[in-house]
């Protein structure tokens, strides 16, 4: 292993301290502002240490206010829906990724190829692109305001598809001819072989999905009208109503210090496993 020492070591370590201040200072803003409350804020300047009022900010968060001029819909109602929408989006992409990538691969069927392409090329097309389509489709499907109308458009992943593809290509043939010669049927070998051998790549993609889905915006901004079914990133919006004074910023920043919680937690819990899926070659 070698050290950089001398005037280089000092600048790449000046460069990742800057780097570390400019992606944390915000964050302990945010976090002494939820100390604080809504008139100290709006005051010039900002105080830059913490204040005596974190549980008065975060129970008002977690559990509703009675006056506000936002969106008083309670955060732990908002957090629950982001998780579920997160997780049903995480594990249905890589389900369906799974199997879409095995079939292609280990199945002879029909025009494989040209299927394989389709799914590809709607990587050329984002919700965005047909987004006015898909809302009239969840409307006439009565889906508005549910837990199926905020996950289901957005379950398909080609990206996902292409990596497990990708991957399913490098395992030896060999072991399906071992596998068929044990009389193995097609979804045993799935479940024996191909997917113990792919836990790291479900790890990491499953660490970059549940991301995904919980910072999700557009989409649920349009999919939902109801409180109640307000994912926490659009809660957040929610709640600014106007001008700073009109606003209760102590508990804005409480949100955003909660729903940035959950993330932190899959991202931390599954290091290890992210890093293994993104970084090793051996199969």
């Amino acid at each position: 292993m070698v050290e950089k020492r001398g005037l280089h070591g000092v600048l790449a370590h000046a460069i990742v301290l800057v780097g570390v201040f400019l992606v944390a200072f915000p964050i302990y803003l945010a976090v002494v502002a939820s100390t604080h409350t809504a008139q100290d804020i709006v005051q010039a300047p900002m105080p830059l240490l913490p204040g005596s009022h974190l549980w008065d900010s975060y129970r008002a968060a977690l559990f509703g206010r009675e006056a506000a001029t936002g969106s008083n819909a309670p955060v732990i109602r908002m957090m629950w829906v982001s998780l579920v929408t997160a997780l049903v989006i995480s594990i249905g992409k890589i389900t369906i990724s799974l199997l879409s990538a095995f079939a292609i691969v280990y199945f002879r069927f029909p025009f494989r190829k040209t299927c394989f392409w389709a799914i590809f090329i709607t990587l050329m097309l984002p919700v965005e692109v047909r987004i006015l389509p898909t809302y009239k489709v969840l409307s006439d499907l009565n889906l508005l305001n549910t837990y199926a109308g905020l996950t289901v458009p957005l379950i398909a992943s080609a990206t996902a598809t292409f990596l497990f593809r990708q991957f399913f290509l490098t395992v030896p043939e060999e072991l399906a001819e071992a596998s068929r010669m044990d009389g193995a049927g097609p979804m045993q070998f799935f479940f024996d072989v191909l997917l113990p051998l792919s836990k790291t790549s479900m790890a990491a993609l499953f660490v970059i999905q549940f991301i995904y889905g919980w910072n999700q915006y557009l989409w649920p901004l349009l999919a939902t009208t109801s409180e109640d079914m307000y994912p926490v990133v659009v809660g957040i919006k929610r709640m600014i109503a106007g001008g700073d004074a009109a606003n209760e910023w102590n508990v804005v920043m409480a949100t955003a210090i909660l729903a940035m919680l959950p993330p932190a937690i899959v991202v931390v819990a599954m290091q290890k496993w992210f890093v293994k899926g993104l970084v090793d070659t051996e199969k």
